[in-house]
C-alpha cells in the first residue's frame, strides 16, 4: 500500500484559517473604531475587554478562565523504541480546559498559567491498514504570558485508548497513551485563538498483554480554541 502524506492538505487548512483570522481581526478593529468614535470607552467596555486576561492581551489568564478546543490533524508513524511498523493516523480532538489559579512566575521569562485539560480524541489508522482508535486523556498545560497575541504552551498527558490496531506492535483493544506537546495560540480576537500543535504520541498496553512493542507517532494538529 502506497503511503499517503496529508501535510499539503494541512497547509491548505492553515492558509484558510489564517485568512479568516485576519478578516476577524480587521472586522473587530473596524467595529471598535466605529464604537469609539461614537462613545468614549467607559468602565463597562474596559471590563468587557478583560474577561479572560489578568491585565491585558497576552498578560496571563484569569484563574476563572475555561477553554474549549476543536482540532484536527495527522499523526505520522515513526519506528522507534522497539516498534516494528509506521502507523499513520488521521485524528479529531475535542478538549475542555480550566486555568489552575493565578499567573505564576511574575517578573520572570517563564511567567504564565497552569491549565488542567481533558481531551477526547478519535479517528483511524490509514496506513499500513485501516483501523479505528479513540482515547481519553487528562493533560497538564502551561501557557506562557508573552504580552502579545501569540501564546506558546507545552503540556503532558497520560490516558487510556481503545483501538483495533493489533500485532506486531499492539496487543488488543485496551491500551494506554502518553503524550508530550508543544504548540501556540494565535488570538484572532480576545476570546478566540487559532491553535497549532506538534505532539509526540505513544500507545501501548503497559505490559498487560503481549506484544507490547508500542506505537509511536509525531502528531500535527490545527484548530480553534474558545476562551470564556
Amino acid at each position: 500500500m502506497k503511503r499517503f502524506h496529508p501535510l499539503p492538505v494541512l497547509l491548505v487548512i492553515v492558509s484558510i484559517c489564517l485568512a479568516r483570522g485576519r478578516d476577524a481581526i480587521a472586522a473587530e478593529s473596524s467595529q471598535s473604531a466605529t464604537t469609539n468614535s461614537v462613545n468614549e470607552p467607559g468602565p463597562e467596555s474596559i471590563q468587557r475587554k478583560s474577561t479572560i486576561w489578568q491585565s491585558g492581551v497576552g498578560e496571563g489568564f484569569l484563574p476563572t478562565v475555561q477553554t474549549f478546543s476543536v482540532e484536527a490533524g495527522v499523526a505520522l508513524g515513526v519506528t522507534m523504541f522497539g516498534g516494528k511498523e509506521d502507523h499513520d493516523l488521521a485524528l479529531l480532538s475535542l478538549s475542555y480546559g480550566h486555568m489552575l489559579g493565578q499567573v505564576k512566575g511574575e517578573g520572570h521569562w517563564y511567567r504564565g498559567n497552569f491549565e488542567g485539560r481533558l481531551e477526547l480524541f478519535g479517528g483511524g489508522q490509514y496506513y499500513p491498514t485501516s483501523d479505528a482508535i479513540i482515547g481519553l486523556t487528562p493533560h497538564l498545560r502551561y501557557d506562557f504570558a508573552t504580552g502579545t497575541r501569540w501564546i506558546p504552551f507545552f503540556d503532558l498527558g497520560a490516558g487510556v485508548t481503545a483501538t483495533s490496531i493489533g500485532p506486531p506492535d499492539l496487543s488488543g483493544t485496551f491500551e494506554f497513551n502518553l503524550q508530550a506537546t508543544t504548540g501556540i495560540h494565535w488570538f484572532m480576537r480576545d476570546d478566540l485563538a487559532l491553535t497549532g500543535e506538534v505532539r509526540y504520541l505513544h500507545v501501548s498496553c503497559g505490559g498487560i498483554h503481549a506484544p507490547n512493542l508500542g506505537m509511536n507517532n509525531v502528531m500535527f494538529t490545527i484548530g480553534l480554541t474558545w476562551f470564556f
